[in-house]
């Protein structure tokens, strides 16, 4: 909107009685806009844009996980406004497709947490996976999972046998796309991690993308990175095992690797 103003950075900060910096963090999405705020841009960059005050309404509310007693996640706020979660995993299974019990395995294998945060990471997920069935507020998920995640012992036999027939029982869902990527397939372009590309029920809303990393994460907007990702998954997945091989493989694994 500044922009087609014709304001430089520094003449719209005058405008608005901030300084240069502060508004540069408002644009670059470091700081919140507010509602005042975004009222004061219309006016004095002379554009009308009523979507502009009700996103920085919305973006004023609690996130809904801060009942929970955390502060920032980051992932999470992003995905709650996602219509769709195009996922591809190399070494875990996809939070929204974990048991509890193997979630308790991956979360205790992190930092030491007292016994309440964990249980509100707990409550967390189980929130987030209760939108695949949400006929409100319906979350679908795509996920391409490589068959190193099926061999990782995660929490032990029990556990993970439990997983994998979690695993066939929701790939039957509407909501829910599951492939496997197996051994046999060899080399492929994502042998160094896993990444995840969301949508959004909005066209005009672009996707995103998400990488973790050990010391982080990172939220990419840029469109020639976002498509470079989205067709990097959709050769994926059409590497992949279709539904009823995925399903045969998950079978198999649950009875040589864990005695299912």
């Amino acid at each position: 909107m500044r922009e087609e103003a014709g304001l430089t950075l520094s003449e719209a900060a005058d405008l608005l009685d901030k300084t240069k910096s502060a508004l540069h963090r408002v644009e670059t999405g470091e700081t919140r806009l507010d509602v005042h705020l975004a009222r004061s841009m219309m006016d004095k960059y002379d554009i009308y844009d009523p979507k502009l005050v009700d996103d920085a309404r919305e973006a004023a509310k609690t996130p809904w996980y801060r009942a929970f007693g955390v502060e920032d996640m980051g992932y999470v706020d992003v995905e709650t406004s996602a219509a769709r979660v195009n996922e591809f995993s190399v070494l875990l299974v996809p939070g929204l497709l974990q048991t509890d019990a193997y979630m308790d395995a991956v979360f205790s294998s992190g930092h030491s947490q007292d016994p309440a945060r964990m249980e509100s990471q707990h409550k967390i997920r189980r929130i987030r996976q209760a939108r695949l069935t949400d006929e409100e507020r319906p979350l679908k998920i795509h996920a391409v999972l490589d068959e190193a995640a099926l061999h990782r012992e995660v929490g032990g036999a029990v556990v993970m046998r439990e997983q994998l027939l979690h695993l066939i029982a929701v790939a039957a869902r509407p909501a829910v796309t599951l492939r496997i990527l197996p051994f046999d397939r060899g080399a492929h372009r994502s042998l160094m991690g896993s990444f995840t590309v969301l949508e959004f029920p909005d066209p005009s809303d672009p996707p995103m993308l998400y990488v973790e990393f050990p010391m982080g994460s990172l939220h990419i907007e840029d469109v020639e990175k976002v498509g470079e990702a989205k067709l990097r998954f959709e050769q994926l997945r059409r590497t992949a095992l279709n539904l009823a091989y995925s399903v045969e493989l998950l079978e198999r694994l649950a009875v040589e690797l864990y005695g299912a």
